[in-house]
Protein backbone atom coordinates (compact mmCIF):
# COMPACT_ATOMS: atom_id res chain seq x y z
CA UNK A 1 0.00 0.00 0.00
CA UNK A 2 1.00 3.47 -0.69
CA UNK A 3 0.11 6.39 1.71
CA UNK A 4 1.23 10.09 0.70
CA UNK A 5 3.24 11.95 3.31
CA UNK A 6 2.83 15.61 1.65
CA UNK A 7 2.45 17.03 -1.56
CA UNK A 8 4.75 15.21 -3.87
CA UNK A 9 5.96 12.55 -1.52
CA UNK A 10 4.30 8.96 -0.60
CA UNK A 11 5.68 5.80 1.19
CA UNK A 12 5.10 2.11 -0.07
CA UNK A 13 4.34 0.42 2.96
CA UNK A 14 5.15 -2.78 1.52
CA UNK A 15 8.71 -2.01 0.31
CA UNK A 16 9.54 0.76 2.79
CA UNK A 17 10.48 3.07 0.50
CA UNK A 18 9.98 6.97 -0.36
CA UNK A 19 8.58 8.10 -3.68
CA UNK A 20 8.13 10.94 -5.78
CA UNK A 21 4.44 11.36 -6.00
CA UNK A 22 4.83 12.75 -9.70
CA UNK A 23 6.99 10.34 -11.42
CA UNK A 24 7.05 7.65 -8.76
CA UNK A 25 10.56 7.46 -8.72
CA UNK A 26 11.95 5.66 -6.04
CA UNK A 27 13.51 8.27 -3.58
CA UNK A 28 15.52 6.04 -0.79
CA UNK A 29 14.05 3.97 2.20
CA UNK A 30 11.77 5.81 4.37
CA UNK A 31 14.12 4.12 7.70
CA UNK A 32 16.00 7.55 6.68
CA UNK A 33 15.19 11.18 5.89
CA UNK A 34 14.03 11.62 2.18
CA UNK A 35 15.94 14.52 1.75
CA UNK A 36 19.14 12.66 1.37
CA UNK A 37 18.14 10.76 -1.55
CA UNK A 38 17.07 14.30 -3.14
CA UNK A 39 19.10 16.69 -5.43
CA UNK A 40 19.96 19.90 -3.44
CA UNK A 41 20.40 23.27 -4.50
CA UNK A 42 22.24 25.53 -1.83
CA UNK A 43 20.62 29.13 -3.09
CA UNK A 44 21.94 32.44 -2.20
CA UNK A 45 18.77 34.25 -0.25
CA UNK A 46 19.37 37.41 -2.24
CA UNK A 47 17.83 35.74 -5.14
CA UNK A 48 14.73 35.30 -3.54
CA UNK A 49 14.45 38.78 -1.32
CA UNK A 50 16.89 41.03 -2.50
CA UNK A 51 17.88 44.14 -1.44
CA UNK A 52 15.34 46.73 -0.48
CA UNK A 53 17.49 49.59 -0.38
CA UNK A 54 20.63 50.24 -1.78
CA UNK A 55 23.52 47.60 -1.00
CA UNK A 56 26.18 49.92 -2.07
CA UNK A 57 25.76 52.29 0.75
CA UNK A 58 24.05 50.56 3.34
CA UNK A 59 25.20 47.99 4.96
CA UNK A 60 21.86 46.61 5.85
CA UNK A 61 19.66 46.36 3.37
CA UNK A 62 16.33 44.23 4.62
CA UNK A 63 17.79 41.13 2.54
CA UNK A 64 19.21 38.22 4.32
CA UNK A 65 23.05 38.15 4.56
CA UNK A 66 24.29 34.66 2.97
CA UNK A 67 27.08 34.02 5.88
CA UNK A 68 23.88 33.87 8.34
CA UNK A 69 21.18 32.27 6.05
CA UNK A 70 20.81 29.56 3.08
CA UNK A 71 17.86 28.72 1.18
CA UNK A 72 18.22 25.01 0.91
CA UNK A 73 15.71 23.48 -2.33
CA UNK A 74 15.37 20.24 -2.67
CA UNK A 75 14.31 18.28 -5.87
CA UNK A 76 13.55 14.93 -7.17
CA UNK A 77 16.51 13.43 -8.94
CA UNK A 78 14.32 11.97 -11.73
CA UNK A 79 11.37 14.40 -12.83
CA UNK A 80 12.99 17.69 -10.85
CA UNK A 81 10.18 18.32 -9.37
CA UNK A 82 10.47 20.81 -6.09
CA UNK A 83 9.67 18.49 -3.07
CA UNK A 84 10.62 21.14 -0.44
CA UNK A 85 12.51 23.68 0.55
CA UNK A 86 13.73 24.95 4.22
CA UNK A 87 15.58 27.84 5.32
CA UNK A 88 19.08 27.17 7.45
CA UNK A 89 22.11 28.02 8.78
CA UNK A 90 25.09 28.17 6.70
CA UNK A 91 27.00 24.55 7.32
CA UNK A 92 24.13 22.93 9.82
CA UNK A 93 23.14 19.80 8.15
CA UNK A 94 19.27 19.53 6.11
CA UNK A 95 16.84 19.35 8.82
CA UNK A 96 15.08 16.46 9.71
CA UNK A 97 11.50 17.14 9.70
CA UNK A 98 9.89 13.90 8.94
CA UNK A 99 10.31 10.18 10.78
CA UNK A 100 7.31 7.82 9.99
CA UNK A 101 6.48 5.19 12.46
CA UNK A 102 6.50 2.50 9.21
CA UNK A 103 4.88 -0.40 11.95
CA UNK A 104 1.95 2.04 13.23
CA UNK A 105 1.48 3.07 9.34
CA UNK A 106 0.99 -0.43 8.54
CA UNK A 107 -1.44 -1.21 11.09
CA UNK A 108 -3.39 1.69 10.22
CA UNK A 109 -3.31 1.47 6.75
CA UNK A 110 -4.15 -2.23 6.60
CA UNK A 111 -7.58 -1.76 8.30
CA UNK A 112 -8.42 1.36 5.34
CA UNK A 113 -9.18 0.73 1.74
CA UNK A 114 -6.07 2.01 -0.67
CA UNK A 115 -6.95 5.98 -1.88
CA UNK A 116 -7.53 6.38 -5.66
CA UNK A 117 -4.39 8.98 -5.63
CA UNK A 118 -4.82 12.20 -7.59
CA UNK A 119 -1.94 12.89 -10.36
CA UNK A 120 -0.07 15.85 -10.36
CA UNK A 121 2.40 17.57 -12.02
CA UNK A 122 2.78 20.30 -15.33
CA UNK A 123 2.06 17.45 -17.86
CA UNK A 124 -1.57 16.90 -15.69
CA UNK A 125 -2.49 20.09 -15.75
CA UNK A 126 -1.35 21.54 -19.18
CA UNK A 127 -3.14 18.29 -20.91
CA UNK A 128 -5.95 18.33 -18.27
CA UNK A 129 -5.62 14.64 -16.66
CA UNK A 130 -4.43 12.83 -20.03
CA UNK A 131 -0.47 12.44 -20.24
CA UNK A 132 0.51 13.19 -23.72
Amino acid sequence: MKVQMTEYLRIDLDTEQWECRVCDHVVGPATKGYKEGMLVHNRDPREIHPPIIDPDKYRFTFSPDPEWVRILEYYCPHCGTMVETEYAIPGHPPLHDMQPDLPALKAQWAKREALAEPVTGPAVTAGKGHNH
